[in-house]
Parts: C-alpha cells; sequence; structure tokens
C-alpha cells in the first residue's frame, strides 16, 4: 500500500489521531449486519478473515452485537455477553491488529425491532412503550414483521444500562480499541429519543429531557466503565428506519449533542438523511450546523462518493468519513480510493447469512483480470 502514502496532500488518506490511538487514514468502515455468527451467537473465524481484509481502513466498527438475549433482532447476529463470544471476538480483534487495523464494536439492543422467536423464552420484545414497530426482523432466514412489544417497566432500565456497560467491558476484554453505541435508526435508544415510540409520562418520557434520559445514562456508564477516549456514539437524527417518528427533530437532536458534548465521547458518527437512503430526506436539517455544537470528531455517514469524502476532510480538520456498502464489495477500498479505481458492485443475494459467498470472496485490484484490447 506504498501508494496511499504518497497521496498525502489529501487529508482523507491522512493519518489522524483519535483519542489515544492513530488511525492510518480517515476512511471508516461502518458496522453491517451480515448474519454470520456461529451457534451461541458467537464470532467466528471466517468473520475473523472478513474484517482483516478490510483492515487497512482507519478504522472498523465491527457490526452491531446485542448486549443481551433480549436486545436480539436478527438470526444469527453476534453478542458481547458471553464468555464464548467474547472469545470468539477475540479472533476478530486479534486478526485485525495482526494486519495494523484499529476497531471499535457497536453495542446494540434492538427493543420493539425483534420477534418473539428470538427472544428469551419466546416473550414479547420490549420497548418505551407499547407500540408496535413499522419493520421487518430477519428469522428462519426470511423477513418477518416485528412482534408486538411490552412496554419496560421502570425497575427494569437501570438493568438495560448496566447490559451495556458489561457489554463494553466484555469488548475490552475481547480486545476492542473501543465501542460505540448504537443510538440510531430505531433502535431502543432511538426509541426513547423519539415521541412517535415514546409515550411514557414518568421520567424517561414527555420532555426532551427525559426522553435523552436513557441516551445519558448509557453514555454515562459506558464512559465511566471504558473513558471517553474508546467510546462513541452513533444518531440518525431525520432517518425514519424502523418506523421512527419525532415532531422536532431540530430541537431533540440540538439538545442531545449539547449533552454529548459535555460527557465528550470520542467521537460522534452521524448519520446524515435516511439511513440507507437519500441524503436530503429532511432538507431543512442542518446537518452543518448540528457538527458546530460538537467540538471533536465527526464521523459522517450516508451516501459519501469519493469526491464529496475528499471535499469534506478537507474543510473540517475532525472528520472522518464512513462507509458501509462499498467496504462488502470492495475489501481494499482504501486502495481504490487512493489510486480512483472503479468499484466492484454488490451482490445483495449474499448480504445476510451464508458462508463465505459475497462476503470473504469478493477480489482485490491485483487480483482482477487486466482488460484487454
Amino acid at each position: 500500500m506504498d501508494e496511499i502514502k504518497l497521496n498525502t496532500h489529501y487529508p482523507l488518506f491522512n493519518p489522524l489521531r483519535l483519542g489515544d490511538l492513530t488511525l492510518a487514514n480517515r476512511i471508516v468502515m461502518a458496522p453491517l449486519t451480515r448474519s454470520r455468527a456461529g451457534d451461541g451467537h458467537v464470532a467466528t473465524p471466517l468473520m475473523a478473515t472478513y474484517y482483516a481484509q478490510r483492515a487497512t481502513a482507519g478504522l472498523i466498527i465491527a457490526e452491531a452485537s446485542q448486549i443481551s438475549q433480549q436486545g436480539m433482532g436478527y438470526q444469527d447476529t453476534p453478542g458481547i455477553y458471553s464468555p464464548a463470544q467474547i472469545e470468539g471476538w477475540r479472533l476478530v480483534t486479534d486478526a485485525v491488529h495482526q494486519q495494523g487495523g484499529v476497531i471499535f464494536l457497536q453495542l446494540w439492543h434492538v427493543g420493539r425491532v425483534s420477534h418473539r422467536a428470538l427472544q428469551p423464552e419466546g416473550g414479547q420484545p420490549v420497548a418505551p412503550s407499547a407500540i408496535c414497530a413499522d419493520a421487518m426482523t430477519f428469522v428462519d432466514g426470511e423477513f418477518v414483521s416485528a412482534s408486538e412489544p411490552r412496554a419496560l417497566g421502570l425497575h427494569e432500565i437501570p438493568g438495560i444500562v448496566d447490559d451495556y456497560r458489561r457489554a463494553t467491558e466484555n469488548a475490552l476484554v475481547a480486545g476492542f480499541d473501543g465501542v460505540e453505541i448504537h443510538a440510531a435508526n430505531g433502535y431502543l435508544i432511538d426509541q426513547f429519543l423519539r415521541n412517535g415510540s415514546n409515550h411514557r409520562t414518568d421520567q424517561y418520557g414527555g420532555s426532551i429531557e427525559n426522553r435523552a434520559r436513557f441516551l445519558l445514562e448509557v453514555m454515562t456508564a459506558v464512559i465511566a466503565e471504558a473513558g471517553t477516549d474508546r467510546v462513541g456514539i452513533r444518531l440518525s437524527p431525520v432517518s425514519p428506519a424502523n418506523g421512527v417518528s419525532n415532531s422536532d427533530n431540530w430541537a431533540l437532536f440540538s439538545y442531545v449533542i449539547d449533552q454529548l458534548e459535555r460527557l465528550s465521547p470520542v467521537y460522534l458518527h452521524i448519520i446524515e438523511g435516511a439511513t440507507m437512503s437519500s441524503r436530503d430526506y429532511e432538507p431543512s436539517f442542518d446537518f452543518r450546523k448540528l457538527r458546530e455544537r460538537y467540538s471533536g470528531t465527526y464521523i459522517a455517514n450516508n451516501g459519501y462518493t469519493r469526491e464529496v469524502a475528499l471535499q469534506l476532510t478537507e474543510s473540517d480538520p475532525n472528520a472522518l468519513v464512513a462507509f458501509g456498502r462499498k467496504f462488502i464489495s470492495n475489501p481494499d477500498l482504501v486502495e481504490r480510493l487512493v489510486k480512483d479505481a472503479p468499484l466492484q458492485s454488490l451482490d445483495k443475494q449474499t448480504l445476510y447469512g451464508g458462508g463465505a459467498k459475497g462476503y470473504t470472496d469478493y477480489p482485490r485490484l491485483a487480483d482482477e483480470p487486466i482488460a484487454q484490447d
């Protein structure tokens, strides 16, 4: 990868300090659910190969991993709550570190975006309020509608906060360089934030301050466990993913960002627009002004091209850019971006479940056939 080092006039390809870590470049592999965990929701050697292939990213954020069985919403997703899961993830972190990479783990509780078949003893999924998600889950190899949830009791919430803390502890034992709290895309923390999914009348509902309480309690507990340099957070301020809605996104997320500024996580990871869709889903929402409220490192996400990524990192010295599906089909995405080489297309049929096909068998530039005149 010597050629990468020659592109020093592009900040995107330059090193960046992230807390006490040095990233080789400002290209981030976004967390991507692939549903390839083994028995017991344990990361496998094949997953270690997959992540090691992509270790030239400045930062890998490994796929969302449930903090408990209750937090699971899709078949064959990995967890980080059992000793076997810790050992499985150790295979992955060792493989990435051997390639010189840096890797965080995204911590996940899906809340109402689940199915009884995935829950302990076939119970109902949990949520801030007993409002069914307009969402699909992945069960027995197919997508099915989410089950009707039950509202969390007030007495249950501290236990879930502690599940996040314990998952953080487990992730560090497994060798991860840090964790990302998944507070986006209509999952449990996002469900608490939005007044369309949170109709509670206690201290976790009603006002913006109350709806943000769960998120801030989770962040406080996780940072106390790992330190500010090892904790990031992902938000999706305008995305309607998994059926969430809110009456005033600017008021909600400007408050949330102001509170996060006080807690100082190592980065803020923002999905700009609708998840896996339009960047201008809510054109009146000003992501630039939102970013200005946060003084730390910013990870921009959603539909970035090479050109737009170069522009952002030229203008913002503390910005990184996350690429998702481009990393699935291009394990050497960093090299391709440096060389401005063509990107391989994605095989959508192999996104979820299965084995090596569409997972670890995408060729690198050096392995592609040379076009003949």
